[in-house]
């Protein structure tokens, strides 16, 4: 793996992998079976997979970061014809572990043993397209979709974006497409938030995401399209952070989200009344939207539902227990991460701006965490330190003295070279070993004769 990688991101990953044996009601064959379902998926050994559950259990999504290494990684550099021999038996049994393949290379003399290692082949496979995974999306026979539905509320949110009007909120009057995002919950039907947004940006999701958690608590999953509005970094880190299971459609599968999709067939009904009223403003938009929601869809009895409720009673009704996070939780786990490298003034340049992280970190990569609303102040972390913050470098008119340097920093005073001395050292050891030569003036002269 990436030594730049984010510790977050990996621990996100992890979380993902281990979500199906978080699921409430999990009995112990079920687990056994998801257990060697996700080892041959992922090429992890079910050892790994029981330390990464254990350490999830004991402190949540902190132990899952992986942990500092203290020897040397060994080089990732497969040559290009074993890899090609590693897709061929991955494409003659698919269902191949790493490991399996790993042992045949080694058994027919193509490797040494001992010098694949099972994580590095992984990702060279995964980057080519014949990672277990990749190729089970292709294994489908085209059938349709078995219908599902969860039992109780907050077990599964669904989630899509829909196509708006287009209204006079752009540069000059101009007209502007906006865009519908709603979280709608599987067992009830019920829409937990929707809205227009004036963009189609990543941001509409978080925003739409963390009102539905503020109102209804916290899912114990998600489901989502493939769409790069949900398919995104904040989104597993967010999910993890929360304790979220993130699961996402297979591609070209929309009969696999035949719940929102259904929704966003009543939707069409309001744009098409909507259209009517003249809309000139979002906030006017929204407004209809809410009416109608509440009138036209969240008290009307849904066939899908037992007796024929309505979504709302069906939600209110539900005896399951909601979720809710406190808001200092809760904020943290919507912030965004990224990487910056600290110059060589102990600062960083983050979205045009400077901030001072400290001398101690010259050179090194840190994560900064933030609030895309308020950059004024972004926390800092770097493996092995607690986090701080760091605001904006406000540079005067005049140059401030710079920092003393820390006291392990300094130079450290010292009465004799310790080069020399070594060289010296070995200078005479050498002097002592070293075989005179021969000379050919101290021989006797025999017979008279120079020899």
């Amino acid at each position: 793996m990436n030594k730049q990688k984010k510790t977050d991101e990996v621990a996100a990953e992890r979380f993902q992998l281990l979500s199906p044996l978080l699921a409430s009601g999990l009995d112990a064959a079920k687990a056994a079976q998801l257990k060697s379902a996700i080892c041959a998926q992922s090429g992890l050994s079910e050892r790994t997979l029981r330390r990464y559950l254990a350490e999830y259990r004991k402190d949540g999504f902190d132990g899952l970061k992986p942990k500092p290494k203290g020897r040397k990684p060994l080089p990732d550099t497969i040559p290009t014809e074993v890899l090609e021999e590693a897709i061929l038996l991955r494409r003659e049994v698919p269902k191949r572990s790493v490991r399996q393949i790993i042992q045949i290379l080694e058994w027919e003399e193509k490797v040494a043993p001992g010098t694949i290692k099972r994580s590095t082949l992984q990702a060279k496979l995964t980057r080519r397209g014949y990672s277990s995974r990749q190729m089970r999306m292709y294994a489908g026979g085209g059938t349709a979709a078995r219908r599902f539905q969860k039992q109780s509320r907050n077990r599964l949110w669904q989630s899509d974006i829909k196509f708006g009007p287009y209204l006079p909120i752009g540069p000059g009057g101009t007209k502007k497409q906006v865009y519908l995002v709603l979280f709608v919950d599987d067992a009830t039907r019920y829409v937990l938030h929707g809205a227009f947004y004036a963009s189609m940006e990543q941001a509409i999701v978080e925003d739409s995401f963390r009102r539905a958690i503020e109102k209804y608590g916290v899912p114990e999953a998600v489901y989502f399209d493939n769409g790069k509005q949900y398919r995104t970094t904040w989104m597993n880190r967010t999910c993890a952070k929360l304790g979220i299971r993130l699961l996402f459609a297979k591609p070209y599968s929309p009969e696999s989200k035949g719940k929102v999709e259904r929704l966003n067939g009543a939707v069409q009904s309001f744009l098409d009344e909507v259209a009517l009223e003249n809309v000139k403003t979002l906030t006017a938009l929204n407004d209809w939207f809410q009416v109608w929601l509440s009138e036209c869809y969240q008290n009307k009895p849904h066939a899908a539902l037992a007796n024929k409720q309505t979504p709302e009673a069906a939600f209110r009704s539900d005896p399951a227990a909601l979720q809710f996070v406190n808001p200092e939780h809760l904020a943290a786990s919507f912030l965004h991460a990224e990487q910056r490298k600290v110059d060589k003034a102990g600062c960083i340049s983050f979205q045009g701006k400077k901030y001072e992280v400290g001398l101690l970190f010259i050179g090194q990569t840190v994560q900064v965490v933030y609030d895309p609303a308020d950059i004024t102040e972004v926390t800092i972390e770097y493996e092995g330190c607690t986090p701080w913050k760091a605001r904006e470098l406000v540079i005067g008119e005049r140059a401030g003295k710079r920092p003393a340097l820390p006291e392990h920093l300094q130079k450290q005073p010292a009465t004799e070279s310790r080069l020399l001395r070594g060289a010296e050292r070995k200078h005479d050891e050498r002097a002592q070993t070293q075989t005179p030569a021969v000379s050919y003036r101290m021989l006797r002269k025999e017979a008279g004769k120079d020899v």
